[in-house]
């Protein structure tokens, strides 16, 4: 997969949580985003934020939530001692049950794809061939 042909899913991805019904909705990226972020408006006035923490796996999928929260006008932050690849944020249940972790899930799976795209590219390109996992040996492992 090109770097093209994953922000154009990126932004599929986006235009289905947004509920896109038309041909130029679905089309327009940034009608999404708005679209999403009137839901998380009217959703805020009839539901009150609680705290959410959220422990990511690594920084790539830290990276990618905190940058769907702040698009979403969410602030994400964390607490003198905390883990750094925890993330709090303050938001509606509905909305992160509905659109914001569904979301997330999927952009997170495609990005991770495409970043083991790369690194498998550029391991058997400029490494070595063959970038396959390694053998497991049957017995027990002695130190």
């Amino acid at each position: 997969m090109h770097e093209a042909e994953l922000l154009e899913k990126l932004r599929k991805i986006e235009r289905l949580y947004a509920g896109a019904a038309t041909p130029g909705e679905k089309e327009a990226a940034a009608d999404a985003m708005r679209r999403i972020q009137q839901r998380l408006k009217k959703t805020e006035k009839a539901e009150r934020p609680i705290e959410y923490k959220f422990t990511l796996v690594d920084g790539w999928s830290k990276k990618l939530f905190i940058a769907l929260l702040r698009r979403y006008d969410l602030r994400p932050y964390r607490y003198a001692r905390q883990r750094r690849n925890t993330v709090m944020v303050r938001v509606p249940k509905s909305f992160v049950d509905d659109t914001l972790w569904p979301e997330f899930l999927e952009l997170s799976e495609v990005l991770q794809q495409y970043l083991e795209d790369i690194t498998h590219r550029v391991i058997s390109g400029s490494i070595h061939a063959d970038a396959s996992e390694e053998d497991v040996i049957a017995g027990e492992y002695l130190e």
